[in-house]
């Protein structure tokens, strides 16, 4: 497939309603009615229709469950593709599953694989063992999910992939690592970088800043809302433009060979 000279993709910032799968759902498609016909891609935070919840034993839902068959009705009604991660249970095992949705119902999966130790994510939920590459409009996509940005190697651009994108539930506390370490993938990876983080305070009562955004190859912010409001923001990505940094600086010639053990 041809590559798309520009992606449009969709960035959706919202506060989550706690443990409500449907109460999630219903406000992010009255967003999605705003923007999502004008997307490629639209991405929404970890855990979208729940927040960060360790209570995986209620909230499961089956691969082809309501949120599955939510984001297909989207993904088709808009003709754009749309990713996010739920909770899933198979085989008895709860995943932190992304999904990416295409408009044609179709969709491919990746699981989480760095659990968040300090929140016991591991004690509850399965840790995924592949990356996951996906193309999109002849776009080259790596998606992972939130705590996966503090690990590089996991996220390193062995593969010339285009864009580099997460889903997060990062908490305020922190932020500033969210911001540093985005900018950071985007710049050692010479790659878009799009993080999707949550608004509000979650049941357990952590607070969220949300500091969604989107860096060019060289780490310049390009996205342009307000970080820690409500948003419903379309960016974007030129593939000219990427191409012309990388064959200029020419800094993923200089990468290093390694095989990754999981």
């Amino acid at each position: 497939m041809s590559k798309k000279s520009q992606l449009n993709v969709g960035i959706l910032q919202q506060d989550l309603v706690w443990e409500d799968q449907q109460a999630n759902r219903d406000q992010f498609e009255a967003v999605l009615n705003d923007i999502a016909s004008k997307c490629d891609l639209v991405v929404l935070p970890e855990m979208f229709t729940t927040g960060f919840s360790m209570n995986a034993a209620d909230l499961w839902e089956p691969v082809d469950g309501p949120t599955t068959q939510w984001m297909q009705q989207m993904a088709a009604k808009y003709n754009s593709a749309i990713t996010g991660s739920i909770i899933i249970k198979q085989d008895d095992h709860y995943y932190n599953r992304l999904l990416f949705v295409y408009p044609d119902g179709q969709y491919k999966t990746y699981d989480k694989r760095h659990c968040f130790t300090l929140a016991g994510e591991h004690e509850v939920y399965t840790a995924g063992t592949e990356r996951l590459h996906i193309e999109l409009h002849g776009w080259l996509i790596c998606p992972l999910i939130c705590y996966d940005l503090r690990f590089p190697v996991w996220a390193r651009n062995t593969s010339n992939y285009d864009l580099l994108l997460y889903v997060a539930n990062w908490p305020k506390t922190r932020i500033k690592a969210w911001d540093t370490l985005l900018q950071a993938r985007a710049i050692e990876n010479m790659s878009y970088c799009v993080g999707v983080n949550r608004i509000g305070d979650d049941g357990n009562g952590y607070p969220y800043v949300g500091h969604t955004a989107v860096y060019d190859p060289l780490g310049e912010r390009i996205s342009t809302a307000d970080f820690e409001s409500p948003i419903a923001e379309i960016v974007s990505l030129d593939a000219a433009y990427q191409d012309k940094v990388r064959d200029k600086l020419r800094f993923l010639n200089d990468r290093d060979s390694f095989t990754l053990e999981v």
